[in-house]
């Protein structure tokens, strides 16, 4: 059995990299104004942070559509018996049960659908491994299994300098704890349940940082490998220096730095920083 790998574009791989691990895509969209973008495709993640700069009104998002869905589900069965799709948690977006939907009317090809429970590249990690195992020949269900037990130790932590953003769309559970005034602190969020949810409040940027910093070192055994990923939304040289900070300390952790794109960077506003992570063995 031949197995596809298909992921949304807020995993945010980069294209080399889905192209050379066979990693297919479906592009969420940000929509300024009349003008819709397919996220990873018409725009950049240096151009959305300009062109948010430029407009006055916050840009939307919205999930593919299921038109376009079918049509990717549709080509892959040209070439493939099944397909793995990994979508970002189904509690911030309908595109995981989108994929569902548009499997359901698709008979030439075996759609698996995985809720990542989470976004961005820890969303992408699992389909890097799940496109590791596929071209090994595994099975859809060998895949799914192995996406499980990654599931049991990725945890993912993040600030933003802005609760606004997620606030106004409907992203952040429990906003109702952070209206007012509370909106100037700079809580550490995480994902609980396929939903946003503040962890803890922090008065400070340098301080939820270093909050973030301790709990991932919390979780780190000296006896395990690990893959991190520092995220950023347009702060690189800040990400970079965490990475390093990282690596100076774990020589078993292997360290990247990715981006919030346009779609998660909508939501969670310039400023915003996330270290994520799992074991691998």
């Amino acid at each position: 059995m031949k197995t596809a790998i298909l992921t949304d574009s807020t995993a945010y791989i980069p294209k080399k990299v889905r192209q050379s691990k066979s990693i297919h895509m479906v592009p969420l969209n940000v929509v300024f104004g009349e003008e819709s973008y397919q996220e990873e495709m018409d725009v950049t993640v240096d151009d959305f942070y300009d062109m948010v700069k430029e407009n006055k009104e916050l840009p939307k998002t919205s999930q593919p559509s299921i038109g376009l869905m079918t049509e990717k589900l549709e080509e892959l069965a040209k070439d493939y018996d099944a397909v793995v799709a990994i979508h970002l948690s189904s509690g911030i977006s309908g595109t995981y049960q989108g994929m569902i939907t548009a499997g359901e009317m698709i008979e030439d090809i075996d759609v698996h659908v995985f809720d990542s429970e989470i976004s961005c590249l820890m969303q992408g990690f699992y389909a890097l491994e799940a496109s590791e195992l596929a071209s090994n020949g595994a099975l859809p269900e060998q895949i799914l299994t192995r996406l499980e037990e990654m599931k049991q130790s990725m945890q993912a932590y993040f600030m933003v300098d802005d609760l606004s953003h997620l606030q106004r769309g409907g992203r952040l559970n429990g906003a109702q704890a952070f209206v007012g005034s509370l909106l100037q602190v700079k809580p550490v969020l995480h994902f609980v349940n396929t939903k946003i949810v503040p962890f803890e409040k922090i008065r400070t940027r340098k301080k939820a940082l270093k909050r973030i910093l301790t709990l991932f070192e919390e979780s780190i055994k000296e006896d395990g490998r690990y893959k991190a990923s520092v995220i950023h939304a347009n702060q690189p040289e800040e990400a970079e220096q965490i990475k390093r900070e990282i690596e100076s300390q774990f020589s078993n952790v292997e360290v990247t730095v990715s981006y919030f794109g346009p779609v998660i960077g909508t939501h969670l506003g310039e400023g915003a920083m996330g270290l994520g992570w799992y074991r691998q063995s």
